[in-house]
């Protein structure tokens, strides 16, 4: 199969040129292009890489949640001006989001690549890798990104600024973060992966952060995408979800209720896309819209990705043929030339 009609291989070079843009672009188009450009990205691009080229949307908001809301509503301010910078910033976030819709995981996110690579590591190195996860187990994940993301972008931040907990919250889920520890360090800057005892609340989310870094390291070299199924982010990307362009739409057939390789390939693990056979937009609330579901059903024209209405890719029998094919090639390789285990221990047919 020549690889520039593999889905999968496009996907990879546009995450790394996207990877190269946001954590390196800095370098070409001057220092913080993120304040020329948005400040409102839909994807973990951190402010606190001096050589990236936008930051995305969690960091504004929690400062304007500290230092405009919440302060307003403390000293009994002017609550418009208080909330109007957060909906400047909700707003651009929207018009840059109805773009790409949730495809800024799948395809732009830095952190999410990062995660992706490691797995394509894990399978080379010959793991024993986690083919998909319990679904009790990702059922009770699910609750957790939408937790982050009201308590630790919005939550924490507003109390911060209203004066009910010290200011070392005001931006808590920066200090959480990943995506901070692997930009600043992709760049040579090793002041992130740090334990801060200024104080306890940041001694206890610097511990937090390198754990969680680390955690999320040895996870991703057996299980697909770790933090992505608690990103925050992809918590704000459900909420909008609908008014993106881009969607994953399906055409369910009798045969669906006995296939599921749709579900199978999903890396998030969204047994909804085999299950679901009344609604057409399956772009549901975990989808990256990074299109495996479509490469790897076998049924014509069921699993669709379609732009404003436009069919961009769908699903077809001979491709099904050819991308199978060449995974199972693809899994027959590894650096120690044992072949590639899955939890059973047998080769994994897995795209990756």
């Amino acid at each position: 199969m020549s690889p520039l009609k593999n889905l999968s291989v496009v996907r990879k070079l546009v995450q790394i040129g996207a990877f190269a843009f946001f954590v390196y672009g800095g370098t070409l188009t001057g220092y913080y292009l993120a304040d020329k450009v948005s400040g409102a990205l839909p994807a973990l691009s951190c402010a606190y890489d001096m050589q990236g080229a936008d930051l995305c949307t969690l960091i504004p908001f929690q400062h304007q949640m500290d230092h405009r809301l919440g302060e307003a509503i403390a000293k009994g301010g002017n609550l418009m001006m208080g909330v109007m910078p957060t909906l400047i910033t909700l707003g651009t976030f929207i018009v840059l989001f109805v773009i790409l819709n949730k495809a800024f995981c799948g395809w732009i996110c830095p952190l999410g690549t990062f995660q992706e690579l490691l797995h394509i590591v894990g399978q080379k190195l010959g793991l024993k890798r986690r083919e998909s996860l319990d679904q009790g187990l990702v059922l009770r994940m699910r609750p957790v990104k939408w937790l982050t993301l009201l308590l630790l972008v919005f939550g924490f931040p507003l109390m911060a600024g209203i004066g009910w907990v010290n200011h070392d919250l005001g931006d808590p889920f920066c200090k959480i973060c990943p995506s901070r520890i692997l930009t600043t360090l992709a760049t040579g800057d090793t002041t992130q992966l740090h334990v801060d005892s200024a104080s306890n609340t940041t001694l206890l989310l610097s511990l937090i952060a390198d754990f969680m870094f680390g955690l999320m390291i040895a996870l991703a070299l057996t299980i697909r995408q770790p933090f992505c199924r608690i990103c925050p982010m992809l918590a704000l990307h459900a909420v909008f979800r609908k008014l993106g362009l881009l969607r994953l739409v399906k055409n369910a057939r009798p045969r669906c209720e006995k296939c599921g390789l749709c579900a199978k390939a999903c890396p998030m693990d969204i047994s909804e896309i085999h299950t679901e056979m009344q609604k057409r937009n399956v772009t549901f609330e975990d989808c990256t819209l990074c299109g495996r579901c479509v490469e790897f059903c076998p049924d014509k024209d069921v699993l669709q990705l379609k732009y404003a209405g436009f069919t961009l890719m769908s699903a077809d029998p001979a491709y099904f043929k050819e991308r199978k094919r060449a995974q199972s090639e693809w899994e027959r390789g590894t650096l120690f030339g044992a072949p590639s285990a899955g939890s059973s221990g047998k080769p994994v047919k897995k795209a990756t």
